[in-house]
């Protein structure tokens, strides 16, 4: 009994010792929190205070930075920019088109239009002509093959973009159903009517340019050859008149030269002979 009694009055004990522990503890780590708070509020604090002098200060050096800044620049003078000159419009579309002149030039005329428009891709896939071998190495500019000849080529380009029933039967044949090479056959022999007077009327134009163009070079040719002849001769007909002169001045030297010594040899001459006759009186005397 005595037993219970002290394990009950120690279990009291240790109970009220725990709480006593237990509030203690909870008293200094209120406490603790208190002046943990009342530190971090005085470290914030300083630590504003300080961020804000600074920014004064920084904001204080900008200013007279400016201001020295600003001070240079006013005693630098300013270059003048020249103005900007005004960049001119890309051509449009309709102005990179070809002009009816051309078109003319190359036979796409309205008949040619009118005939055009009367074909259909049977006309070209039915038409009676055999498949020539392709030559691979022919070259292709503009989607137009350059085994055609300067007129042919550049009518073809223009005929691709001014005649639109053209350019689809060529989308849709080449090469699907035919070769571009043998299309083109086809067309300016379907064409051939239409087409050759121009075509002809070009090239004469050309020969008649190139002739032209000779004859004006040939004529260049002479002027400049001309030219330089006369130079030669010019350069020629002074030495001519040099050479003249210097043999009329020899001439001269030569004549009075000679008389020069006539005049004088006759003199000494009489001077001997007029000293021996005074030698034969001498010796006349003498004897």
């Amino acid at each position: 009994m005595d037993l219970w009694e002290r394990a009950r009055s120690f279990a009291g004990e240790a109970a009220k010792r725990s709480q006593e522990l237990s509030l203690e503890a909870a008293k200094r780590s209120s406490v603790l929190v208190s002046e943990t708070a009342k530190k971090s509020k005085e470290i914030f604090s300083e630590t504003a205070i300080k961020s804000r002098e600074m920014a004064a200060e920084a904001t204080k050096q900008a200013d007279l930075l400016a201001g020295q800044i600003m001070h240079l620049a006013s005693d630098i003078p300013v270059p003048s920019i020249p103005p900007i000159p005004a960049i001119s419009p890309l051509p449009s579309a309709a102005e990179s088109e070809p002009d009816a002149a051309e078109l003319e030039r190359y036979g796409i005329t309205d008949d040619l239009r009118e005939f055009v428009n009367g074909m259909t891709i049977s006309t070209f896939r039915d038409f009676p002509l055999q498949d020539e071998p392709e030559m691979s190495d022919v070259p292709t500019v503009s989607n137009v093959r350059q085994d055609l000849n300067e007129w042919q080529a550049r009518h073809a380009t223009l005929v691709l973009s001014a005649v639109k029933e053209i350019s689809k039967f060529r989308y849709e044949l080449c090469p699907r159903y035919m070769k571009e090479r043998k299309f083109w056959r086809v067309y300016f022999l379907l064409v051939n009517n239409y087409v050759t007077p121009y075509e002809t009327k070009y090239f004469e134009e050309l020969k008649v340019k190139a002739e032209e163009e000779k004859m004006v070079a040939q004529k260049e040719i002479s002027q400049t050859s001309q030219t330089t002849t006369s130079e030669q001769k010019d350069m020629k007909v002074p030495s001519k008149t040099s050479t003249s002169s210097n043999r009329e001045q020899d001439l001269d030297v030569f004549l009075l030269g000679d008389l020069g010594s006539d005049d004088e040899g006759p003199d000494a001459g009489d001077d001997d002979e007029l000293d021996d006759d005074f030698d034969k009186i001498d010796g006349a005397s003498g004897i």
